[in-house]
């Protein structure tokens, strides 16, 4: 490791096995005061300037009961009540060592320490593994999305080759066109600029942009953005490579930099956005757009137009459309049920930390 601090910062803020690191200062105000244990240490690790450590007196204090402490909430909350600022948060010099905190025996320490180690591991395990189960869900509703588009429903239907790479055999009765067939592009331009925002996202597709917590510059005046309305395809031109598009369903406006595009009707609004959320689609998105490097890739419509699409007969868009809505519903709900578990299981690690630094559970339930 190459050190990129001078000698007398690395003398200065190097740390040691037992120090406690937290964060003070940060754009976001849940991140002030944040802990993190220091178990292993080198000469040339030292303390970043949007850290703090803290440093136990080994004759009263010891480092893991300290970290404990800093993530229980009475002295959490400390922290977070000194936390200043608008758009950028800090700890104010000094609202570190004033924070108060329980101080029994060292072997009281070591013992809620160890307590701690093991009571907590459990619950991490516990919500890892429904964290596991939760991105498997995901995998499993991304393939379905992906396949239910590009080969439909019927596992015995008959095939043919797409002569595309990234389509593969579709169904015989499908036939591929290309995207210039199947849309049109959309340039209204609002007069007034009050319609809503809206945004496009490779997470959420097209949604209000009232609805995100985004820091990015706003116009003042967004007369001239492009209108949209419900069943029109937008595409954000600079993400659209990384599946940063969809089929709106409100009427608004987006940025000027976006494109927008009404179908022609032989494919369906419903279809082109799972199409917009399978993976392989979004590759294919990705080698059409055009630039020097990944991050300035864009999709123009003369390159989105060159692109070839599936296009199953309209029975079957419908048919694929409502599977994989009630597929999603039942995921939906499993998911909901795990998220809240996970929940409950933090909640509970929170309160069982809470509740050994600060003496209300016995050291003997502790020595158990």
């Amino acid at each position: 490791m190459v050190a990129t601090a001078t000698e007398d910062e690395i003398e200065k803020f190097h740390l040691e096995v037992g120090d406690v690191v937290i964060t003070k200062d940060s754009e976001s105000w849940d991140d002030i005061g944040i802990p993190a244990y220091v178990e292993a240490t080198a000469e040339d690790f030292i303390c970043g300037y949007h850290l703090a450590f803290m440093r136990p007196n080994s004759g009263l204090l010891e480092g893991r009961f300290l970290f404990r402490c800093v993530q229980s909430r009475p002295v959490a909350l400390q922290l977070e009540l000194e936390a200043t600022g608008v758009t950028r948060y800090g700890l104010p010099k000094g609202a570190i060592g004033n924070a108060l905190i329980p101080l029994p025996s060292l072997e009281t320490q070591r013992l809620i320490a160890d307590y701690l180690d093991r009571e907590t591991a459990r619950i991490d395990a516990l919500v890892a593994e429904k964290e596991k189960m939760l991105a498997l869900l995901e995998e499993k509703r991304a393939a379905l999305i992906s396949r239910a588009v590009t080969r439909g429903l019927d596992p015995n239907a008959p095939l043919k080759p797409s002569g595309l790479d990234w389509l593969g055999d579709i169904p015989k009765h499908w036939t591929v066109e290309r995207a210039k067939n199947l849309f049109s592009v959309r340039d209204q331009r609002s007069e007034s600029g009050l319609e809503e925002l809206l945004t496009v996202s490779h997470i959420t597709g097209v949604t209000p942009r009232s609805e995100k917590d985004v820091y990015m510059f706003q116009a003042d005046d967004k007369a001239g953005y492009k209108l949209c309305y419900p069943g029109d395809l937008v595409i954000n031109t600079l993400w659209g490579w990384m599946g940063a598009m969809g089929i709106s369903s409100l009427e608004g406006i987006v940025s000027p930099d976006y494109h927008v595009y009404t179908s022609k009707g032989l494919l369906l609004p419903e279809f082109v956005e799972l199409l917009c959320r399978s993976k392989p689609f979004v590759a294919e998105v990705n080698r059409w757009s055009k630039g020097v490097w990944s991050s300035r890739l864009r999709l123009y419509p003369e390159n989105f137009f060159e692109m070839r699409l599936p296009v199953p007969p309209h029975d079957d868009q419908r048919n694929i459309i409502a599977a994989v809505e009630e597929s999603q519903h039942k995921t939906k709900e499993l998911a909901g049920v795990m998220q809240q578990s996970i929940s409950l299981a933090k909640e509970r690690r929170a309160a069982l930390i809470t509740a050994a630094v600060t003496g209300q559970i016995s050291v003997e339930e502790m020595a158990a």
